[in-house]
């Protein structure tokens, strides 16, 4: 086993050394990145749509047709 004493630190692996310079580089292209992202303005208006009226079902001339093919 190693023997991990203040006078004898561990050294540091290519694996390691790698993973952090692999994390730093992310983290910067973040860092870069991030005041690009345009930022959408709050909207104050809450109040409900209106639905339209007179819209719906309507017994037309095709769908009449359509029911007249469809009976068995």
């Amino acid at each position: 086993m190693a023997d991990l004493t203040p006078s004898n630190p561990p050294a540091v692996s290519r694996r390691r050394l790698f993973a952090g310079a692999g994390t730093a580089g992310a983290l910067a292209a973040t860092a870069v990145a991030l005041p690009l992202v345009p930022v959408a303005p709050a909207t104050t208006n809450t109040d409900p749509v209106p639905k339209p009226q007179g819209g719906g079902y309507r017994l037309s001339a095709h769908v009449q047709r359509y029911y007249q093919t469809a009976k068995v």
